[in-house]
């Protein structure tokens, strides 16, 4: 295995360098030192705990800084720390037995349905149910069970986040990969997926096959079926590579899943990741795991990461936006071209380009409302709007 990375640097003030150093996959003397001589430093604590916050990573800081020197964290910043420490548990057990609702309701009703990321992820991969922020709950199920699945939610309370008739409904069901509803008290907000990302993102992963390779977790006493964690790396990096991995949370998962599972097998993950055309996308998650939070890799693995220029380039500018003030951050044209250096296949970089213009979105219909018998003219006007909106995005740029 690869010699774990120790003294983070990618921050660029000694508080997003203390937020690496206490996210840190490795619990060593060398870390606990590195933190203790961060404290010494005038922390700006509220911006600290701004960061954590956006980052998802609170309880993990509330842990490291606790373990390390609790003595000089001021006592409001540790009371503060430690309140969130424990309504995020609360809010984990609350959604938890929300998730566990669905899940008996959908089975009870024959629709099989598989957990993962939020609680599911915090009970297999972290250790400790406690240490991860999760807000969403995702679950996925076949395609035709989607609308079944969603009118059984709606039944018990949950409003759907959209109002579709039926040509958008059709249209969302062929290009979209979820839909959302929403239940007020909480709030808790449940993902119907029914494939893993948008049609335009072009991750060919066929959700069917994910279904023959389910294993076994053990949340709240209770055993539920959830991904493999070869196919639950690549989907991770997959997403965090669509949301340009802007929370140091989602790179926190993958760092942990890989130390919580030496067995991984994986050799066959990066021969799917090649076969999906996602392989960059997979050594570049690989990749910010290792460097920001000393993720020990095997050597090859970190070695074919290290060797394609463009996963340290597309690393490289994520530690540039990783801790950017949210005005800050990248806007749709930088997103869209940190997506196409993201492929490393020509079809794919096509076929995102292609599917991006044409696909049609709630967005689209909010802005103009047409009747069903005129649905296709969206068709015509979304590339019109996307032309609209990055023209003028680039003419900033260039201006």
């Amino acid at each position: 295995m690869s010699k774990p990375y120790k003294s983070p640097t990618a921050g660029t003030r000694p508080e997003t360098d203390l937020l690496l150093c206490c996210a840190q996959v490795c619990a060593d003397s060398e870390r606990a030192e590195r933190i203790r001589a961060l404290l010494r430093e005038d922390l700006d604590w509220e911006y600290l705990l701004q960061t954590a916050q956006q980052h998802a990573t609170m309880p993990i800081l509330y842990q490291s800084l606790t373990t390390a020197c609790p003595q000089a964290v001021p006592k409001a910043v540790l009371d503060q720390l430690r309140e969130h420490f424990y309504s995020n548990t609360r809010r984990n057990f609350a959604l938890t037995g929300e998730l566990l609702k669905c899940l008996n309701l959908l089975e009870a009703h024959g629709i099989p349905a598989v957990p993962y990321r939020g609680p599911v992820l915090a009970a297999s991969v972290y250790g400790d149910f406690n240490l991860r922020q999760f807000g969403d709950l995702d679950i996925l199920v076949h395609k035709k069970d989607v609308m079944r699945a969603q009118d059984l939610l709606i039944s018990q309370g949950y409003r759907p986040e959209f109002q579709l008739n039926r040509a958008q409904e059709a249209a969302y069901l062929r290009a979209q990969s979820e839909h959302k509803v929403v239940l007020d008290e909480g709030p808790v907000i449940v993902e119907i997926h029914w494939r893993l990302t948008e049609g335009y993102f072009s991750f060919p992963l066929d959700p069917e096959q994910l279904w023959e390779r389910l294993e076994p977790v053990s949340l709240a006493g209770k055993e539920v079926q959830t991904f493999s964690p070869e196919d639950l790396l690549l989907i991770l990096c997959v997403h965090g590579t669509k949301h340009l991995w802007e929370r140091l949370g989602w790179i926190c998962d993958v760092a942990k899943l890989v130390c919580a599972h030496e067995a991984m097998n994986w050799q066959w993950v990066m021969e799917q990741a090649c076969a999906l055309g996602s392989a960059r996308m997979l050594f570049l998650g690989l990749f910010l795991a290792n460097d920001l939070l000393g993720a020990a890799l095997p050597a090859e693995v970190l070695q074919r990461a290290q060797a394609d220029p463009m996963v340290v380039s597309l690393a490289r500018q994520v530690r540039q936006w990783l801790f950017l003030d949210p005005s800050e951050r990248p806007g749709s044209l930088e997103s869209c071209l940190f997506h196409l250096r993201a492929r490393e296949r020509t079809q794919d970089r096509v076929r995102y380009c292609v599917r991006l213009a044409v696909t049609t979105t709630p967005g689209d219909w909010a802005l103009v409302r047409l009747p069903s018998s005129l649905f296709p003219l969206y068709y015509v006007l979304r590339p019109i709007r996307l032309a609209g909106k990055y023209g003028l995005e680039l003419l900033k740029r260039l201006l």
